[in-house]
């Protein structure tokens, strides 16, 4: 076996180029760490779990400068939760997503875009083990198996976006609890058979079904009998056996029919007791597994590299303060297990068969109500995902700590520009709103890590309340969410302990 090859040495290894491990190698990139991305795979696959990302997912790509690149995005202003459809504008500009967008086309755009940053994406290269050390030493070393033989790799840290069955995970000994499989699903991308849509599902005695146009004749269908008992997903599925389970359910033959792809998946819902284990850290489905309600696996991995990246490329640096990626497990964690919460609970309303229907009945007079519509909205399009920032870093009342600066214009001698432009480098942004000298002071010796923006910003066209009345300054971090605030009735005084709790001390 080869030695530690010191011209690909880099700050971290990130195992796994799907849509997690993509947005984070690019996010490092835009930090100044470098990173090397591992991937069994020889070429990208043209086979799609996922088929959209969430409002939230839409903002955190627009944050970045990336949704022109898909082209023209559908979104629903409807959607569901547990089967049970209602209107998602009772949030402010709220919508379900974008509906359509195959996942192997997100992972294309990452991978170019990562690509373009300097991201050194090797293709071919398996992990295999990690040496010991990681959990206490300076760096952390990994056994991959390459076209050319063994090799080992060496990194100040190693993140795992390998997926739900991740062999870093298992290397470096994550506990995994939670609940295991009950039911086996199934998922194929048919054609030669004609199907009418079935967009949001639709429940029979022998299960559910879902049916949804892609193009050119093939259909994405979903197929969830019940009494099928859970099977080794490493089993092999074929046509034969997704379209006896569509049998069973519907009644309808679709044998004589193809398939450009099969696979079967579960309920099992299980999620990493720690998101940081020394030098190696979880990521997307390898942090977190569950029922595929509402595409939210591919969202919420994305958000995870969003909030890690900035963290892990400012410690690699030298720059971060003391703490900040433990912030990462903080913030991060509770957001999986409420993810997996909504998850489970749309499977027993959606799959629960005749037992769910007092349940399933209750939901449909619920979501009647705006309060119920806003609160499901929020959880399934992840616009409700904040962080309980408080204390030393600002006025815990400000209605936007922890959460993300709401889109709008903002305008200065130049123009006008929306909020989310600010943001394209990853860089912090102190926005000061009352043309603020003193406070603008207070950022100096953060040139690089801090932009600093004077401005005045349009206010929102909803009828609620908005949450910048009366702003004088925010402080925002690279993934988006306002670190700290100030208004005409609090003092600023506070700045410079949240400029270095989020971005170290001034140079």
């Amino acid at each position: 076996m080869q030695g530690t090859d010191t011209a690909v040495d880099t700050d971290v290894i990130v195992v796994g180029a799907g849509p997690t491990g993509l947005m984070l190698a690019a996010e490092l990139r835009l930090g100044g760490a470098r990173v090397v991305v591992v991937e069994k795979l020889t070429e990208p696959t043209h086979q799609s779990r996922g088929l959209g990302f969430t409002a939230r997912t839409m903002e955190v790509f627009d944050q970045r400068g990336l949704l022109p690149r898909w082209g023209s995005l559908e979104t629903m202003p409807v959607g569901h939760f547990g089967g049970v459809q209602f209107d998602f504008t009772a949030l402010p500009d709220g919508h379900f997503g974008a509906r359509g967008v195959l996942q192997w086309r997100t992972e294309e755009v990452l991978e170019e875009w990562a690509g373009e940053l300097g991201a050194d994406i090797r293709r071919g290269w398996a992990f295999e083990e990690i040496a010991d050390g990681f959990l206490d030493g300076d760096s952390v070393t990994v056994t991959l198996s390459t076209p050319d033989g063994p090799r080992r790799l060496r990194a100040s840290y190693l993140v795992a976006c390998d997926g739900s069955r991740s062999a870093v995970r298992r290397a470096a000994g994550f506990d995994f609890p939670g609940t295991p499989a009950t039911r086996k699903m199934y998922l194929a991308d048919v054609f030669g058979c004609e199907l009418r849509p079935r967009y949001l599902g639709e429940r029979l005695p022998g299960g559910m079904v879902m049916v949804g146009p892609l193009g050119d004749g093939v259909s994405r269908i979903i197929a969830c009998p019940h009494g099928t008992p859970a099977s080794d997903r490493d089993a092999t599925v074929d046509f034969q056996e997704v379209a006896d389970a569509w049998q069973q359910i519907t009644g309808e033959d679709i044998h004589h029919g193809d398939a450009t792809w099969v696979s079967s998946f579960t309920d099992a819902t299980r999620q990493a007791a720690e998101y940081r284990r020394g030098r190696v850290l979880v990521a997307g489905d390898a942090a977190h597994i569950h029922l595929p309600a509402g595409g939210q696996g591919l969202s919420t991995g994305v958000q995870d590299a969003v909030n890690l990246g900035w963290k892990l490329a400012s410690v690699v640096a030298g720059r971060a303060p003391a703490g900040l990626l433990d912030s990462y497990h903080g913030e991060r964690h509770p957001v999986g297990r409420r993810l997996l919460m909504n998850t489970r609970a749309q499977g027993q309303v959606f799959l629960g068969g005749e037992a769910s229907e007092p349940l399933r009945e209750l939901f449909t007079e619920l979501i009647e109500h705006d309060v119920v519509r806003r609160h499901l909205a929020g959880i399934v399009s992840h616009l409700d995902v904040h962080y309980p920032l408080e204390g030393p870093v600002g006025d815990a009342a400000h209605p936007l700590l922890g959460r993300r600066l709401p889109p709008r214009l903002l305008a200065d001698a130049t123009g006008e520009r929306p909020t989310t432009e600010l943001l394209h480098p990853a860089h912090g942004v102190l926005l000061d709103l009352a043309d603020d000298a003193p406070l603008r002071a207070a950022a100096q010796g953060y040139g690089g890590r801090v932009d600093v923006v004077s401005a005045q910003v349009k206010p929102g066209d909803g009828p609620e309340i908005d949450p910048l009345a009366d702003t004088t300054a925010l402080l925002v971090r690279p993934d988006g969410h306002v670190a700290w605030a100030a208004t005409t009735a609090t003092q600023a005084h506070d700045l410079p302990q949240a400029l270095e709790r989020w971005f170290g001390p001034a140079a």
